[in-house]
């Protein structure tokens, strides 16, 4: 198995200059919805209108009704729209300051009682942060993962720092990670960058393993961390979660209450300046970018520019707001590609270094994107597929501009595995 030793810096646009420190920007609207990949039938806890204080439980899921979803700030929840068979399509809010914030039961979770800590964690709204490997899909409620990985690096362009987010919340990291280490009997590892440690070897009984990433993407993210160290299967998944997520369950155990902001960077060219700031999930993405956008047409993305989606609403695990030029030209603007282009066939991936650097090195590039465009589903698990993501291949869909894409590939050869697994 190869290491993960080099990476690529993607020559996307230069973002501006920033603004300055981390600021708070609560917008007026926000929003739950379901993510792309998701199904959410969901049963209502309150009524259309009513005031809620931050972190209420809003609604339970119908197949999984220990799972709840809670309000994103105070707020009056002021629409319900469901699809056919009662599926969430939005949840919208508005922002009431004085509706306050929602105190959870933790005595039994602080104290280090493994089903305590789960139920916490799903009743909280936290357990569809989670995210298990392979497929990428929300945890089952009773799931025990081989692993867990904690992601406090991030190597997409102009992500924020995963780092600079914990810094004064140290305990709450620390108390965070000895209840994740709770709900394994397997390996804890962090994936942070290189320097001192985030945590000590007895934070979760001696099963923490650091992992230190170097700053080339794609080498802080999670799905070629997870292929090296701890390969995910059906039988052994394996979960991930982002460090603030972390400290934000440490916070919960420490006061019962759920904190409710989140750090986001809002970059592009499409702006005057770079912002950093502290905001709400599900927070309007207009109003984060609000006052910094330059006349003309532009895409808003939740999400980077290599695997953002345009959107209304940040998404559930999106740390960036990317505001590009919508008639932005492609990058790849060299006559043999636009040659290509032009053919009756789809375009063709060309063996390059920057293709094999842009999988980092971890896994055979070739061989992986012939058994994806084949639909050799085998050679695809045999090959370690089953531990990536569509964002894992979104560097090498930059680099190669082939069509079909490679995430989209990856996306179904996960879905028609799931199939077969009756998963």
């Amino acid at each position: 198995m190869r290491a993960i030793n080099s990476g690529l810096s993607p020559a996307l646009p230069t973002a501006p200059p920033a603004s300055g420190g981390v600021t708070e920007r609560l917008t007026e609207e926000a929003a739950l919805i379901p993510l792309r990949s998701e199904r959410l039938r969901l049963e209502m806890l309150c009524e259309e209108g009513a005031l809620l204080a931050q972190g209420a439980p809003v609604v339970r899921m119908r197949d999984h009704p220990e799972v709840a979803l809670v309000a994103p700030m105070a707020a009056r929840l002021a629409r319900v729209r469901l699809g056919p068979g009662r599926q969430l399509i939005e949840l919208l809010f508005f922002h009431e300051p004085e509706a306050g914030r929602h105190v959870f039961e933790v005595a039994a979770a602080r104290h280090g009682d493994a089903a305590a800590i789960r139920a916490l964690m799903q009743q909280a709204g936290l357990w569809r942060l989670l995210r298990s490997r392979p497929f990428g899909r929300m945890p089952a409620v009773a799931e025990s993962p081989a692993a867990i990985f904690v992601m406090a690096a991030d190597t997409r362009p102009h992500a924020p720092d995963p780092v600079a987010m914990l810094e004064g919340r140290g305990e709450a990291f620390s108390r965070g990670l000895a209840a994740l280490g709770r709900l394994t009997g397997g390996p804890v590892f962090l994936c942070q960058p290189r320097g001192p440690a985030l945590a000590g070897p007895g934070a979760v009984e001696g099963r923490l393993r650091i992992l230190r990433c170097g700053n080339r993407h794609p080498q802080g993210l999670a799905g070629f961390r997870i292929h090296h160290e701890h390969p995910a299967t059906p039988e052994a998944p394996v979960w991930e979660l982002h460090a603030e997520d972390v400290a934000d369950l440490g916070a919960l155990l420490e006061t019962g209450s759920l904190p409710g902001l989140r750090s986001v960077s809002v970059t592009g060219e499409a702006l005057t300046e770079t912002r950093l700031l502290r905001c709400q999930p599900g927070a309007n993405l207009r109003g984060l970018c609000q006052g910094a956008v330059v006349p003309g047409w532009h895409q808003v993305l939740s999400g980077s520019a290599l695997d953002g989606q345009e959107a209304t609403w940040l998404g559930l695990r999106d740390r960036q707001v990317t505001v590009q030029d919508s008639h932005r030209a492609s990058p790849r603007s060299h006559w043999f590609s636009n040659a290509l282009r032009r053919a009756a066939r789809p375009l063709p991936v060309i063996p390059t270094a920057a293709l094999e650097q842009a999988f980092g090195t971890a896994l055979p590039a070739m061989a992986l994107i012939r058994a994806l465009s084949s639909g050799d589903d085998e050679s695809f698990t045999r090959l370690g597929g089953l531990s990536l993501l569509e964002e894992d291949l979104a560097l090498a869909d930059y680099v190669t501009g082939a069509t079909p894409r490679l995430s989209a590939l990856l996306r179904a050869a996960l879905d028609r595995i799931a199939a077969e697994e009756g998963l």
